[in-house]
């Protein structure tokens, strides 16, 4: 696949993945769901590198990106799904849209790939404006608990970020659905002791858009789109990939009003839309600037 269709697609994946996390939570709750849908993605990835005859790498080298992504990944996800118990599907996608803004200080720190200028801090700044607006109107955005919900979300960006970077540095020539596995072996029976922990209640039945969602999610969320999350990672700035966060918002946004018919004040699409400027101006400002006359 080349480099801008698995760009595409990541953005596609990612703009449908916090209503389908939303779906998925009925009947089972967020810990089943969670481990049910990492089950999922496990078997289909090892199933793909047996039948393609990938392989899947076990070398001394590859465990620390294994084990650096592994338990990213379960503190992103645990968070994540956590919080969406209380909050509109579409202020996922917001939230994770911050994740530029931590992957580049982080970035700039471990890997040296781009430096803090003003316009990056500028954008910055309208983005964390933006978060306050955001999280300034508490109920309005899914319930009462609405506030720790977002917080929850938000502690699962800085996971997801410093996960992004660790990987990036430690993760070699590991092929991307073998990465993919890897991260999901290490991170698998931690998301069955959390699921232990909630109870480990098995639901005597499912609705079935809550199966469909976690079939889905493991499948295409999990799999696909962590493999190719992974396959941009080799290829691009961890910057640059976090740059697809900028995008997915405001689509996530519409699929939650259109499909799940989630409404939020006016003032909540502004923070929503003053973070998606601010990552704009982070992300491509000093581009255009040395672009212009």
């Amino acid at each position: 696949m080349s480099t801008p269709a698995a760009y595409l697609s990541v953005i596609v994946l990612w703009s449908t993945t916090p209503l389908a996390i939303n779906w998925s939570l009925p009947g089972g709750g967020f810990a089943f769901s969670l481990f049910a849908r990492m089950v999922v993605g496990l078997v289909c990835a090892l199933g793909v590198l047996h039948f393609t005859g990938a392989g899947f790498p076990l070398r001394r080298g590859v465990w620390p990106a294994y084990l650096i992504g592994g338990l990213s990944l379960f503190g992103t996800m645990l968070c994540t799904y956590w919080g969406a118990q209380f909050i509109h599907s579409g202020l996922i996608s917001v939230l994770f849209g911050l994740s530029p803004l931590v992957t580049s200080v982080m970035a700039a720190v471990w890997l040296g790939e781009q430096a803090l200028t003003p316009l990056r801090l500028a954008g910055m700044a309208l983005a964390v404006v933006g978060l306050a607006v955001v999280f300034g109107h508490g109920a309005d955005l899914g319930g009462p608990d609405a506030p720790i919900g977002l917080a929850a979300v938000l502690l699962a960006v800085l996971i997801n970020a410093a996960g992004l970077v660790g990987v990036k540095r430690v993760g070699g020539n590991t092929p991307p659905l073998a990465l993919t596995a890897g991260v999901m072996l290490v991170s698998l029976p931690l998301f069955g002791l959390a699921w232990l922990a909630t109870g480990a209640a098995v639901p005597a039945s499912l609705p079935l858009r809550s199966l469909a969602a976690i079939v889905y999610l493991g499948v295409f969320g999990s799999v696909l789109g962590f493999a190719l999350y992974y396959y941009l990672m080799k290829r691009l700035s961890a910057a640059s990939l976090a740059l697809t966060l900028v995008i997915t918002p405001m689509f996530a946004l519409l699929l939650g009003g259109l499909f799940n018919n989630e409404t939020l004040p006016p003032q909540a699409w502004l923070g929503a839309a003053a973070i998606c400027l601010g990552l704009l101006i982070h992300q491509r400002g000093d581009a255009w600037r040395a672009a212009s006359p």
